[in-house]
């Protein structure tokens, strides 16, 4: 045997056992998205994330570089067009060859209806029959992808994340068979994670529940109902659009009549609109972030994430 036949043969054996497992491309839109996803893909690899730093779905424009990523990615994970309009045409184009997965569209998973107008009424959740622990397919919304439109924030709700956990696991062991027991099992270790932590923010929250506050966009909508907060308006409709002067005058009368006891910023938008809300009331300024814009992406990037908005609002509230 001539003798380079062993460490010819050795190197095509661990190069076939290198290939045999290697991760597929995997993309994520968001940072929780992303978060969810690395949780269950652990050390089998790391998904690329789109929208990065301090970035905003609401107003990103996609790089040469996410073009790159998602024309190479094997899955594409996404919580769907109305959220990431920026990214529907681009998934059409590019994404040709790759699995993408809606996560608004996961089994079980039902959107909230959007509600009508900024300054909503603060409402009882006893009187609608909401609990901390409630099925939305039994609290009396429509389940909104039969509507075609819904509220897309629906990874504020640790039980949907539970829902796109599960999705995201399924979807990994069809592309990348030979890794399906690791991705179940991550799978099960962030499930139990999840339910902890659902626990862990009902008691957080539990003493500010019937403190009225306004926030900057409706974004909140899951998490309030989850853990049975009272949000009582909004200051913008839609992120993209300011208030005005009347719309302004409209909140600080708001903020009196209600008793609002916080208004809340939100990073990527401008703060000082806030401040001159609540000049000369009782209530507080504070800062939520739903997208965990200002945390370092990564797998425990969306356990920080709802810690944070539980924090931010019993520090203001309470």
């Amino acid at each position: 045997m001539p003798r380079t036949a062993l460490p010819l043969a050795l190197l095509a054996s661990l190069l076939a056992t290198s290939t045999a497992f290697a991760a597929p491309s995997v993309v994520a839109s968001t940072k929780p998205v992303h978060a969810l996803v690395s949780a269950v893909m652990g050390d089998v690899g790391t998904p690329a994330l789109i929208v990065k730093g301090a970035a905003s779905p609401h107003t990103y424009s996609l790089r040469p570089s996410d073009a790159a990523a998602l024309e190479s990615a094997d899955v594409v994970f996404w919580t769907g067009h109305s959220m990431e309009l920026f990214l529907g045409e681009a998934l059409e184009s590019l994404s040709t060859g790759a699995e993408v997965v809606e996560l608004a569209e996961a089994p079980g998973i039902e959107l909230l209806p959007l509600r009508e107008g900024g300054a909503f009424e603060a409402h009882s959740h006893g009187d609608e029959g909401h609990d901390h622990d409630h099925d939305h397919g039994e609290d009396g919304h429509d389940h909104a992808h039969e509507h075609g439109e819904g509220d897309m924030h629906f990874w504020l709700d640790p039980q949907n994340a539970r829902l796109m956990v599960t999705q995201i696991s399924a979807t990994l062991a069809a592309a990348d068979p030979d890794n399906a027991a690791t991705y179940a099992a991550n799978a099960e270790a962030e499930l139990a994670r999840l339910d902890a932590l659902t626990t862990e923010l009902t008691a957080t929250l539990s003493p500010v529940a019937d403190k009225p506050f306004i926030v900057f966009h409706d974004a909140y909508q899951y998490f309030e109902t989850r853990f049975g907060l009272t949000v009582a308006g909004t200051v913008t409709v839609s992120p993209d659009v300011m208030p005005g002067a009347a719309r302004i005058d409209e909140l600080r009368a708001k903020v009196g009549e209600l008793g609002a006891t916080c208004v809340f910023a939100e990073p990527n938008f401008e703060p000082a609109i806030i401040n001159t809300i609540v000049e000369g009331t009782e209530a507080q300024a504070g800062t939520l972030d739903p997208e965990g814009s200002a945390l370092t992406e990564g797998p425990d990037l969306y356990h920080q994430l709802l810690r944070d908005l539980a924090a931010g609002l019993v520090d203001c509230l309470g």
